[in-house]
């Protein structure tokens, strides 16, 4: 991947594992449906999949992807075994993949996306699953919009980054350089390098590691760069302790990202929090799904039973 925004390599080899070399792994095949655009009003519009449960009133979950990569990538692993149970929705998140085009990329931006794209399709109070940054964003989407979610799922989870001088001082110098390069959004060179990837993006999927790539390379490294830099200022620490949905963390216990310890720490903030260990790292979702898919479908079962628990008799 072309990284002219020099970011730093760990970030690129951690976040962003190179599908050129999926093909050394045992990954399940593509099957997902056709996706569709989805238009919010004074937002922009979206690519999103939607593939309906088992039964027309089957729940509902919300899957948000991780940085640098599109819902498709993220989640194709989890979405077949997911849909035997349930509605499953996932979209592109701003500057990613064939997501909303916008001048800044803001986490806060990201959460009321989510709660557009509720609205729009008219669900009533729904799980809202995210991987990384996902979950980071589905933190924000109860924070700003408590009364449209009826369940969270945090995988690969944190409450903040800057815990350590070490992140300190990359995520300080991630904000200061991408705020510097914040005029390259209305760029058209970079429009343009983008809109050539995103063409791409529909190619053949019967080569998992080709399709992978194709969607990867669809958000540019400068989008990494501005989401990386927005994460770097989350921090939910003060206010976990008052989310009042049920809520289960899966834990990727080989991370080299996000240590264990911090995606304990925040089921241990969040009252009734159910925690889901998956043994694989950073990537699991994708690179180790065998270990990764049932910890986020033994989340799911029970954070929907927990919702049902709630619902007046």
């Amino acid at each position: 991947m072309r990284n002219p925004l020099k970011l730093p390599l760990s970030v690129v080899r951690h976040l962003l594992p190179d599908p050129s070399s999926w093909d050394l792994f045992d990954l399940p095949p593509v099957d997902l449906p056709e996706g569709r655009w989805l238009d919010l009003p004074r937002r922009g519009r979206t690519w999103l999949t939607d593939v309906p449960g088992p039964t027309p009133d089957a729940p509902a979950i919300i899957l948000l992807h991780a940085v640098g990569c599109t819902g498709q990538l993220t989640w194709f692993p989890a979405i077949p075994r997911l849909a035997e149970h349930y509605r499953v929705i996932t979209f592109d998140q701003r500057w990613h993949g064939r997501g909303i085009t916008s001048e800044r990329f803001l986490i806060s931006d990201c959460a009321t996306d989510v709660a557009e794209v509720i609205d729009a399709l008219g669900l009533d109070r729904p799980i809202v699953a995210g991987y990384s940054m996902g979950s980071v964003i589905a933190q924000r989407v109860w924070r700003q919009h408590p009364d449209v979610i009826g369940g969270l799922i945090l995988a690969a989870s944190t409450a903040h980054f800057r815990t350590n001088g070490r992140e300190r001082i990359f995520h300080a110098g991630m904000e200061l350089g991408m705020g510097l390069s914040a005029t390259l959004s209305r760029s058209s060179v970079v429009r343009r390098a983008s809109s050539a990837a995103v063409e791409a993006i529909d190619a053949d999927s019967s080569d998992t590691a080709a399709w992978a790539m194709k969607q990867w390379r669809a958000t540019s490294p400068w989008a990494v760069g501005q989401a990386v830099a927005s994460l770097g200022r989350h921090h939910s620490s003060q206010w976990l302790s008052q989310v009042d949905v049920p809520t289960a963390v899966v834990v990727t216990t080989k991370d080299r990202v996000i240590p264990p310890d911090r995606q304990r720490d925040i089921a241990e903030r969040i009252p009734g929090a159910t925690v889901h260990e998956a043994a694989c790292g950073h990537a699991g979702c994708v690179l180790e799904h065998r270990a990764f898919v049932p910890a986020l479908l033994e989340a799911a079962h029970a954070t929907a039973a927990r919702m049902r628990d709630r619902q007046p008799a």
